[in-house]
């Protein structure tokens, strides 16, 4: 099942929560655009506002959307910036799990969801 969206084009809400939604497929050669999407969030974002990454919409998490979601990260943390991970299935889950990053998404948050939370350290 498609999101109806080309093929690596990502989403953006500018409004609280900022949301960077991930497309239905994520390939190696999305990374680069998705964490510049999230640059670009991050620059008209206030500095306390909330940013989503909405992975909800990922038809078939593959190894390259486990790489944007730690390559987002990365991004944030560069700008000391939190990074809130929703809709995370199971498959995505399992996927982190498996490489050993399931730390990505932190620990369950108050919805009971394991892993909605990524960001510096006591954020």
């Amino acid at each position: 099942m498609t999101s109806g969206r080309p093929r690596g084009q990502i989403s953006v809400e500018t409004t609280e929560p900022y949301v960077l939604r991930l497309p239905a497929t994520v390939g190696p050669g999305d990374v680069p655009g998705l964490c510049a999407g999230l640059a670009a969030l991050m620059d008209r974002a206030d500095p306390g506002s909330l940013l989503v990454c909405d992975a909800g919409g990922l038809a078939r998490p593959t190894l390259a959307a486990v790489e944007a979601l730690a390559r987002l990260r990365l991004t944030a943390l560069r700008r000391g910036r939190a990074l809130t991970v929703r809709g995370a299935g199971a498959e995505l889950r399992a996927l982190l799990a498996l490489t050993g990053l399931a730390a990505l998404l932190g620990p369950p948050g108050p919805d009971g969801e394991p892993g909605t939370e990524f960001g510096p350290p006591g954020n």
